[in-house]
């Protein structure tokens, strides 16, 4: 049986548990689901107890296949929010990035220059998905918790014994000054909060003993802390040189390229975050992804696959459709919570199949502004792609067109987890460098389309940017 590292990948919607040999291999995975709780006042939540259940029996599962476990490493959706009692149990849910409460907080602080200095200095828009905005939501309410955590913090302390996060995932919360690494002290004036009350910071290499029995791994075992999906993704596709972005696309999607120091634009477009070993990431994440082309067909009473095949087959522009995907929001490069869909110019001779496929246009057309405000600070001259959406033809041909750049797809790719797997393997000293990832990470196909293709989509993008505009001044 081979050395492998387990990660503990914990999802929007699952914790999915892989074991990765030292090659970057998945040699076995477990996967277990648990509810987002969703209501019309903006609330987007998880139960931590029901996702530490699903973690530890994803764990059970995969520690029980012979392998020889190095080490356990961590990775998990960024921006959670969890208030913790005195005894370290949960006060409150889970608030994910989706929660949309802290709408009043936002705009107390955004477009402020305090709000402009908080971003510059944390690397974290001003939007509803930032931590720093949730504890000010929960401060304003006279609500206090003896600690403060995110999701992935709370399963570590639960496998340790140690609340802890990590420079990677801290940088997601608004409350971390990236020149200096530690906790910002305006920010947490905003916030409402102390330093004491948050758990205490580590680099993403760091690791701790585990304390929590798990059949198959003996205590003690080091429990790599890791870091926020976005970032290990980069890592789980081999995005870790310079000029090369990680597109990843599922319910949601996100564009990150690599850089040695951390940096956002002038203009407040994008996010800078941690993934370790000096390196960050900087990028957008938008908020609507695959869940538009589901959202279709469920309004359509149409099977998904069926449908993204009827969209394929139309033309490049939607016989004229141009959509705003915004079904949940958007957060860059617009940062705005209150965003809403449009769908612009349909006619009576349009079905099911043209809107589709002008809702699929307009989230990648989403992507290339975030690619647009990712090269005010960086290149990007290749770009490798990740996620579920890929699996039909038309997300991966419509992005390369909006990116004009071929996507090299890496179709089985784990993403995050191998990406905190990977991590943990530099923490054991077996990966002498995590650009080594580039190397690693091959991926399986490459996707391009022609230049009159790019064109189009080039022409038709600052159409996008001023129907926003537009529809914004009218709300």
């Amino acid at each position: 049986m081979a050395d492998v590292v387990l990660a503990i990948d914990l999802g929007t919607t699952a914790t999915k548990v892989i074991a990765v040999d030292r090659d970057a291999g998945v040699v076995a995975s477990a996967e277990h689901g648990y509810p987002m709780r969703t209501t019309p006042s903006g609330e987007a939540t998880h139960d931590p107890e029901e996702v530490w259940g699903a973690a530890v029996r994803a764990l059970r599962e995969v520690a029980s296949a012979g392998h020889t476990v190095r080490a356990l490493s961590l990775t998990g959706a960024m921006h959670t929010l969890v208030g913790l009692g005195p005894d370290f149990n949960p006060v409150t849910p889970s608030l994910s990035w989706a929660d949309n409460r802290a709408v009043a907080e936002v705009a107390r602080l955004r477009g402020t220059l305090d709000g402009i200095a908080l971003h510059r200095a944390t690397g974290t828009p001003i939007h509803t998905m930032s931590p720093l905005v949730k504890l000010a939501w929960f401060a304003g309410r006279g609500f206090t918790a003896a600690r403060w955590c995110g999701l992935k913090d709370f399963v570590t302390h639960r496998l340790t014994g140690v609340l802890a996060t990590e420079h990677s995932s801290a940088s997601a919360t608004g409350l971390l000054d990236l020149a200096t690494l530690s906790w910002h002290p305006e920010a947490l004036a905003f916030a409402g909060v102390t330093a004491a009350e948050l758990p205490d910071l580590h680099a993403p290499t760091d690791a701790l003993p585990l304390t929590f029995e798990v059949p198959g791994l003996p205590l003690g075992t080091p429990v790599v802390l890791g870091g926020g999906d976005g970032p290990m993704a980069n890592l789980g596709v081999g995005a870790v040189v310079p000029g090369v972005a990680a597109v990843s696309l599922g319910t949601s999607g996100a564009l990150r390229v690599v850089r040695d120091r951390p940096a956002v634009d002038q203009d407040g477009r994008v996010f800078c975050y941690a993934i370790g070993g000096g390196l960050w990431v900087l990028g957008g994440a938008v908020s609507n992804g695959g869940v538009v082309a589901r959202w279709a067909a469920d309004t359509f009473g149409r099977d998904l696959p069926a449908l993204l095949d009827e969209a394929s087959r139309v033309p490049p522009g939607a016989a004229g459709i141009t959509a705003l995907p915004y079904l949940l929001g958007e957060r860059a490069p617009w940062w705005d919570p209150d965003a809403s869909s449009a769908l612009i110019g349909v006619r009576r001779e349009h079905g099911p199949a043209e809107i589709t496929r002008a809702l699929v246009e307009g989230v990648a057309q989403q992507l290339a502004l975030v690619l647009d405000a990712v090269r005010s600070v960086a290149e990007v001259d290749a770009v490798r792609a990740t996620g579920g959406a890929f699996r039909g033809e038309i997300w991966a041909t419509v992005l390369a067109g909006t990116l004009g750049l071929p996507l090299e797809i890496a179709e089985d790719s784990e993403g995050s987890g191998v990406g905190a797997a990977l991590l943990a393997w530099h923490a054991l000293g077996d990966l002498s460098d995590l650009t080594e990832a580039a190397r690693l990470i091959k991926p399986t196909k490459r996707v391009a389309v022609g230049p009159e293709v790019v064109e189009h989509y080039a022409r038709t993008r600052p159409l996008v940017a001023r129907l926003y505009r537009a529809l914004h001044e009218l709300r």
